[in-house]
């Protein structure tokens, strides 16, 4: 198929614009606000944020993002100064691993640490499904 992409990844939220503010701080990307119920983050695929009116109601994401660093342990700390908290314990050694994270109003999403390629390598090996 021709014309297929992914526009962008969605997140529900109570407050848009503060919530693109911490994610283009955190992944170092500008962010704007289109009106007070939805705002962007220009990373790669693009992250939307749309107000809801519900808070999130259940403790566990569907969908959460992976994002490398090369300093884990700096990337946490970088990241609690923004205001995300850690989920858990960490699951690193000296080959990577990663940490599980919550945002601002409790979206998870992983700081991982893959600085031989291994993980990433490994993915792509086990993709044997191709158009």
């Amino acid at each position: 198929m021709t014309g297929i992409t992914i526009q962008e990844v969605v997140l529900d939220c109570t407050d848009p614009a503060a919530l693109a503010a911490f994610w283009g701080r955190l992944l170092e990307c500008g962010w704007g606000s289109l009106d007070d119920n939805w705002a962007v983050v220009h990373a790669s695929p693009l992250m939307g944020f749309q107000r809801v009116p519900e808070a999130k109601s259940s403790p566990k994401n569907r969908l959460h993002l992976d994002i490398q660093v090369d300093d884990i342990t700096a990337a946490i700390e970088r990241a609690e100064a923004l205001g995300a908290h850690t989920l858990g314990d960490p699951n690193f050694g000296t080959e990577g691993g990663f940490q599980v994270m919550l945002d601002p109003e409790d979206n998870e999403f992983c700081l991982v640490s893959d600085p031989a390629g291994t993980w990433h390598r490994a993915l792509l090996a086990s993709i044997t499904n191709l158009p």
